[in-house]
């Protein structure tokens, strides 16, 4: 009977130590039969290689006379499973009844594993040795096998005569990799959430639990992308609602927008995401009738599905099979003409108006404004350089030769300058005598000067007087207090600040 007692007390022993890792098979007759699952340390990062055959349909990284290897980095391996049967005349006379199974191992390296353990009880018989056992799979089972910085899965195919007590669930590449890929995912995920982190984009720390990691692995507090989520769709702009980290571009997946958008906000993702899809394809053109999308086929004619209204999508009137569509600008020209006519009626007359100021609308916007190469959006440049971005897909293109650009190589190679020769003129009309030598001041006397609180340009003081004005925007303001100064007289004296002060 002492030898029960001592394996319960074993027992207790080893579930206060591996916790949730011990699962006790049988409790009747002394609780004797039971299993632990070992999780086999690794440094930081263990790379796994495979080595593959021609055939084989996983991605091929390099190759060698034997084939192909394929390799990823992981940081969590799946458990070595142990189970035990601990015999009556345990621990003093026989060791426990054992075996090793290894989801990724091949069998003739589950059954070294098998010899060392009788070997670790051949040198202290009569002794206690589960634990020794658990201790040395988990912490040197790794480097026993040879295994370093790098394991070699496999040989595959193989038969022999190995230890019955190895038991493997290693099949093919095919099936281990995706296996031991999945198993370390899980883990690191359940790590995440275990720990805290840093917000990018607040600067605020959280429990894992409270941060959404994306596709692409970047992870945002929940609060930070709830609010960038909102105000993408608040404000229409649905195309950038994508990773927040700069230059990622990674997709948020529907199934995390809907959690943080709900469900109305959602349906209007959806609505818009389809509005601006239909806007950037070039072959669909919306029904006069109902204004429901349709497909413009190859003669420029169109038939709504809703309504059935056959209809050219040139001059959006009724289908006029064999007969050239008028041009804006003719339809135009007939319209006005047609104004002064006395056989309209109002309302007629009134329609045609609108139809009058529509034309007119469209050709004043197409002397000003360039189509963005993406989504065909008019967009025009009031000021600045040459390099625009639509705002309704995000598009970067240059205004000269309304080509899709990204960033400003475009420029460089001497086809199209970045800011016209007309803005360059303006600016230097613009820049009288004593805005030029206020910018000469204020490079020469870097390091005494005040930003101006309209446009921040730096602004030298010259002298003791503390009315500045500025050299960018010819603001007038304090060089003490740094307000804009309306009229000197009442800003400056008694009551206000001193106009003349030393340095």
């Amino acid at each position: 009977m002492p030898e029960l007692v001592t394996c319960g007390a074993m027992l207790l022993v080893m579930e206060s130590i591996y916790g949730d890792n011990v699962f006790i098979l049988d409790r009747r007759r002394g609780s004797r039969f039971f299993k632990i699952y070992i999780d086999v340390k690794v440094a930081s990062e263990i790379t796994v290689i495979a080595r593959l055959h021609p055939s084989n349909d996983l991605t091929i990284t390099s190759g060698n006379s034997d084939g192909f290897s394929y390799s990823f980095k992981v940081q969590h391996l799946p458990p070595i499973v142990l189970t035990c049967l601990l015999p009556k005349s345990y621990p003093s006379h026989v060791p426990p009844c054992f075996t090793i199974s290894v989801q990724w191992l091949a069998p003739i390296k589950i059954s070294s594993l098998c010899s060392m353990l009788d070997s670790i009880w051949q040198e202290q018989p009569g002794q206690e040795v589960v634990y020794h056992w658990v201790e040395w799979l988990q912490s040197s089972s790794l480097s026993y096998l040879g295994f370093g910085e790098k394991i070699d899965l496999g040989p595959y195919g193989v038969r022999g005569n190995g230890d019955k007590r190895a038991i493997s669930g290693s099949v093919s590449p095919d099936v281990d990799i995706p296996s031991i890929r999945g198993y370390n995912d899980e883990k690191c995920h359940e790590d995440f959430l275990k720990n805290l982190h840093e917000c990018c984009i607040c600067f605020s720390e959280y429990a894992g639990t409270e941060f959404i990691k994306l596709p692409c692995q970047h992870f945002f507090c929940w609060k930070c992308m709830k609010t960038c989520s909102d105000l993408h769709v608040k404000e229409g702009t649905v195309y950038k609602l994508q990773c927040l980290a700069s230059k990622c571009g990674g997709v948020v997946p529907p199934s995390l927008l809907k959690r943080l958008l709900g469900d109305e906000e959602f349906e209007r993702w959806e609505s818009l995401m389809l509005q601006k899809s239909l806007e950037s394809m070039s072959d669909v053109a919306y029904c006069p009738r109902c204004e429901t999308p349709c497909i413009e086929d190859e003669d420029q004619h169109a038939q709504c599905s809703k309504c059935f209204f056959s209809f050219c999508t040139l001059c959006r009137d009724r289908r006029h099979v064999g007969v050239e569509c008028m041009t804006p600008e003719m339809k135009l020209r007939i319209l006005q003409d047609r104004q002064s006519s006395s056989q309209l009626k109002d309302e007629q007359k009134q329609r045609e108006r609108e139809l009058i100021n529509e034309l007119l609308s469209v050709k004043e916007i197409n002397k000003i404004a360039k189509q963005c190469p993406s989504c065909k959006m008019a967009i025009s440049r009031t000021e600045g350089c040459n390099k625009m971005v639509c705002e309704n897909c995000g598009q970067y293109f240059c205004y000269s030769c309304n080509k899709a650009i990204d960033g400003y190589d475009h420029f460089r190679d001497g086809t199209c300058e970045l800011f016209p020769e007309q803005e360059i003129r303006q600016w230097e009309e613009h820049m009288n005598a004593r805005q030029l030598v206020g910018q000469v001041q204020a490079e020469l006397f870097a390091n005494h000067g005040q930003a101006c609180p309209s446009c921040r340009q730096f602004n030298a003081k010259i002298g003791n007087n503390n009315h500045m004005f500025c050299w960018a925007c010819q603001t007038h303001y304090c060089y003490l207090c740094k307000k804009i100064v309306r009229r000197s007289s009442e800003h400056y004296g008694p009551k206000g600040c001193k106009q003349h002060t030393a340095g």
